[in-house]
């Protein structure tokens, strides 16, 4: 069992005072017979001084709090019951129970503390990413420097076996690097000269020399940083919940002792000092540690075994949303597909070849930076073609609808999808494609000359995620894409998605999305929808959603900035995962509540009607805590 420095002291105070309060009992055991000649007061000041040596060794620290909480207004707190209960016994002479209450329950508050230690280990694993130093090359010899003074454009040095401090783009060098720490992934993968870098993953060969692409406080290490420090501050609906009930809970109780210890004895002409005994033991009972402590533990741990497997969750009320949602919502492209597109296929009208349909698609994409406009330059480049920027007189792209190419001749040439050539009063093609995918009309002022179909592939554990999904409760799995409707509903069909919306605008998908809720929260006000995109282009619907889950978003900046939970790959499983971390979590929460209450009120009653002693009491609160608490480090022991 690890434990820190200040768990160590509390462990040796503990043994401590237990080794004294042995020696005592044991000792008062034996001089018992002689202390009878005393009187009474005397043997009540000998044995209060006794049992307060092991009694303050344990709980000075408790009586500080109490009263320094006293002082500042927060009157009722475990501290404060513990204080009052403790102070009681002694009063009415259970020196052995008064000390021992304060030694079980600063047992209780060593298991706590390691637990959350152990929690917060799992969650803040993540800050060993933040790099110590940068090694600079000064005058042919290695510097190393804060990351924090690098600027954009300084070359930095990453020897083997050293953290990658900043995000950039190697200049020199080859290597492995390993992903693990941001992506849960224990495999190396390989990276080459002009190829870009993260921040956070570990160099495991050679050497590489990096340009830097973002000062330290924009990059992607930095940025993951501060979403798990922030992370504990963003509190689910039972952990609000809670502390709510404690601040109610807590007042009561002290009342109800109040009554308990008074208005019996005042009623039936009994002893007093027997029903102020039992509303000792029923302060004790009651202390609310089991459920103010259980409960953010268990969020704590899922959060902690989430960010094991690469899932960054920014608060615990978006793990109890993934629990409690029955409706996804995905992005098609990057997320269900790996959103790597090839020419598949190349329909043309009679009068032009597929190889000049080609060359004017290719050189209206010249510019582009989307997968399938890119994909159409391979393909132009695969077959020998090369782009002359001379030929080109102007080009305008049209959002969401293609791009208008002017070429020298005079020629004007409309690349992009059935909008554009709608909007532009051109026709479609007649002719039918043999296969399915985007579809990329190529036409010029007076008819469409032809289309290229640009195919997308599935992700392998697509379709076990969704099933996986529905098997955990999912009752709607919706897909929203800007492909054509027969690519849409064959890759559905493929994955076993309920509902399609397919030939959307980028600006249809939200509010689509925003459809999608309104239907869902008509039928159940609660109900909690999730969308799931590539973190890019989906900003508006990642924040829209009542869960954000940005997909394969390693080194996104809008993803991290805008989603809910960061998957730090692209593998779809992750969804289910996170979707079981969030269930398994609410049900240990939800066992740990009724266990704690149900074994409390039972306590209560059987002290109030004298069938529950001191030691009783003390399981019932300190037994309760530990059982609750060992429940709750379930979590850390999370696997698939």
């Amino acid at each position: 069992m690890d434990m820190n420095k200040k768990q160590k002291r509390t462990l040796r105070n503990i043994l401590i005072s237990i080794f004294i309060l042995i020696v005592i009992s044991i000792v008062f055991k034996l001089v018992d017979d002689r202390l009878t000649d005393l009187p009474d007061y005397a043997v009540r000041i000998i044995k209060t001084a006794a049992y307060l040596v092991p009694y303050l060794i344990v709980g000075l620290k408790v009586l500080k709090k109490a009263g320094r909480n006293i002082l500042n207004g927060r009157v009722f707190d475990e501290n404060f019951l513990m204080t009052l209960a403790t102070i009681g016994a002694f009063a009415l002479g259970e020196y052995t129970e008064a000390a021992a209450v304060m030694i079980f329950y600063q047992i209780g508050e060593l298991f706590e503390n390691i637990a959350v230690n152990k929690s917060r280990t799992a969650i803040t694993s993540l800050v060993k990413l933040r790099p110590d130093y940068a090694n600079i090359e000064v005058d042919g010899e290695l510097k190393k420097v804060d990351p924090e003074d690098v600027k954009v454009d300084d070359i930095i040095v990453v020897l083997a076996g050293e953290k990658i401090p900043l995000d950039g783009v190697i200049v020199e060098g080859e290597s492995y690097i390993n992903t693990s720490a941001l992506t849960g992934e224990s495999v190396p993968r390989r990276v080459v000269c002009k190829e870009e870098i993260l921040s956070g993953c570990i160099n495991e060969q050679g050497i590489l020399k990096i340009k830097v692409t973002k000062e330290f406080g924009e990059s992607t290490v930095a940025k993951i940083l501060d979403m798990v420090e922030n992370a504990s501050t963003r509190k689910s609906r039972q952990e609000s919940f809670i502390t709510r009930f404690a601040k109610y809970y807590t007042p009561f109780v002290v009342f109800a002792a109040v009554v308990v210890a008074f208005l019996p004895p005042l009623i039936l002409s009994q002893s007093f000092s027997m029903w102020i005994g039992r509303a000792l033991i029923f302060l004790v009972i009651s202390c609310p540690c089991a459920l103010v402590i259980s409960v953010p533990l268990s969020f704590f741990g899922g959060i902690g075994a989430a960010s094991n497997h690469g899932i960054l969750v920014k608060g615990s009320n978006y793990l109890e949303a993934v629990a409690k949602a029955d409706t996804i919502i995905f992005d098609k492209t990057g997320t269900l597909t790996k959103g790597v597109f090839e020419v598949n296929e190349i329909v043309t009208d009679d009068g032009i070849s597929e190889d000049e349909l080609l060359s004017l698609a290719a050189y209206a994409e010249r510019y582009s930076n989307h997968p399938i406009g890119i994909s159409i330059k391979e393909e132009f480049e695969k077959r020998g073609g090369i782009i002359d920027n001379d030929k080109i007189k102007n080009s305008n792209e049209i959002a969401g609808k293609g791009i208008e190419l002017t070429l020298i001749d005079g020629n004007i040439v409309y690349v992009g999808n059935s909008k554009l050539l709608s909007d532009m009063g051109i026709k479609t093609i007649e002719k039918q494609s043999n296969s399915y995918g985007t579809i990329v009309y190529v036409a010029d002022k007076e008819k469409c000359r032809g289309f290229i179909v640009i195919s997308d592939t599935v992700k392998e554990d697509a379709k076990a995620a969704i099933e996986r999904l529905k098997s955990q409760g999912i009752i709607n799995t919706v897909m929203l894409t800007g492909d054509r409707k027969k690519t849409a509903d064959a890759v559905a069909l493929e994955l076993g998605i309920d509902t399609v919306y397919s030939e959307l605008l980028p600006a249809d998908k939200l509010s689509k999305l925003e459809g999608v809720m309104k239907e869902e929260k008509a039928k159940d006000e609660g109900a909690k929808v999730i969308f799931v995109g590539d973190g890019i282009n989906d900003a508006p619907s990642l924040i829209r959603a009542d869960v954000g889950i940005a997909m394969g978003a390693l080194g996104q900046d809008a993803a991290i900035e805008a989603a809910d939970i960061v998957l730090m790959d692209d593998n779809p499983k992750r969804i289910a995962t996170v979707n079981t971390i969030g269930r398994k979590t609410l049900r240990i929460v939800m066992e740990n509540i009724v266990f704690a209450l149900g074994v409390k009120l039972l306590a209560m009653v059987l002290g109030v009607l004298g069938l529950a002693g001191m030691w009783f009491a003390v399981f019932a609160d300190v037994g309760v805590s530990v059982i609750a608490i060992l429940n709750s480090m379930r979590m850390l022991r999370f696997h698939e």
